[in-house]
């Protein structure tokens, strides 16, 4: 059996361009290492902040606004609460780029946004404590999306559309050919087309081909710590960012009582994605606690750690192209931490790129040629 499309790896990205294909009444195979949503890849640990003002860039406010879109019609389909409004803060010194991006895509795109003084940010959210030369910009209409449960919607409605499924099935190998072959563990798969949205493990495989990808796999921890629900519950305190000349953070409110959640977004140790991770310890507690205490201190001790995996490209742009000698083989790889948000667009636009040969939106800034 030729299949239309093959998908190897079913995760964020991978199963939402299996439904849109399965939808547009297209044969397609996923395929994955594990059983998606596991605690192996890039979205484990049970929310991400989406957030429209972008930081990184302006350029990336139509993509993530059809995200957005795109969540809120899955919701309606699945009856899941997928989000939570509880607006994002994004935090730092005025002339920060993350924080002047911030405020030049809400200006171009018409989004809403708060600006606050140190001082108004701490009455308005008695939970923080800024220092004097800090602003903080409230954006109100985003918030938090559930992770697990945004990979659960996208898996039934791609099994109720007809895609086929392949859990806990390693790929071994791929040979590229106007009829792709997926060699794995238990089998070959043949399509006509193939999408690599494997996250860590993307840039091993494309190397069966011979092709490099400036992927790096990283080790990334995060925490929760106890919290007084009425400074920093869901429905009184945001979600939020801190960016700092050498260091950027990021967190959650606590959401239904899990204590206040914290992460480190720069930094990291590359890793083997086939080998355990170090697990979360001491270390990793000491500079997540040095900056809950300094912004947070009302928090209370710590709950418990864990550590997920970073797919890192050089300059934390995301890469979605088809590969230069292969035009029916498309990578979606090194969303670099800030990419879960858009995955339910990624997946829209991948299975476009395999319908049409091109997307509605612009995807000029993931082009894999600009590392040549």
């Amino acid at each position: 059996m030729i299949y239309d499309s093959i998908i190897i790896g079913a995760g964020s990205m991978g199963m939402a361009a299996g439904y849109y294909l399965a939808k547009a009444g297209k044969n397609v195979l996923m395929i994955d290492t594990f059983d998606p949503p596991h605690e192996e890849g890039s979205h484990h640990g049970e929310t991400r902040i989406i957030r429209f003002a972008y930081g990184e860039g302006a350029s990336y406010v139509p993509f993530v606004k059809r995200a957005g879109a795109l969540w809120r019609e899955l919701e309606a389909q699945t009856n899941e609460t997928l989000f939570y409004q509880t607006g994002v803060m994004n935090v730092g010194e005025m002339s920060h780029s993350f924080i002047q991006n911030v405020i030049t895509s809400a200006d171009l795109y018409d989004l809403p946004l708060q600006q606050y003084s140190a001082a108004e940010a701490m009455e308005k959210w008695p939970g923080l404590t800024l220092p004097e030369s800090f602003v903080a910009c409230f954006e109100p209409t985003a918030g938090v999306l559930r992770v697990e449960a945004c990979i659960n919607a996208y898996k039934k409605l791609a099994l109720a559309a007809g895609a086929s499924y392949h859990p806990n099935e390693k790929v071994q190998s791929i040979e590229a050919g106007d009829i792709v072959r997926v060699h794995t563990e238990k089998g070959v798969y043949e399509a006509k087309q193939l999408i690599v949205t494997a996250g860590a493990w993307a840039t091993e495989l494309l190397q069966t081909m011979d092709i490099s990808l400036p992927v790096t796999p990283t080790r990334k921890t995060f925490a929760w710590f106890e919290a007084d629900e009425t400074l920093y519950g869901d429905d009184v305190f945001p979600a939020y960012c801190f960016e700092f000349a050498d260091s950027a953070y990021y967190g959650f409110p606590s959401i239904n009582g899990a204590g206040l959640k914290l992460g480190r977004h720069d930094g990291g140790e590359p890793i083997n994605p086939n080998e355990s991770l170090r697990p979360y310890d001491e270390q990793d507690t000491e500079d997540l606690q040095n900056f809950i205490n300094r912004f947070m201190p009302q928090h209370g001790a710590l709950k418990f750690g864990k550590t997920c995996k970073y797919a890192m490209t050089p300059d934390e742009d995301f890469i979605i192209d088809f590969l230069p000698e292969h035009q029916n083989i498309v990578i979606a790889a090194g969303f670099s931490g800030h990419g879960f948000k858009f995955s339910s667009a990624v997946g829209e636009v991948l299975a476009d790129l395999m319908l049409h040969g091109e997307s509605k939106q612009n995807l000029s800034l993931f082009q894999l040629n600009r590392f040549s």
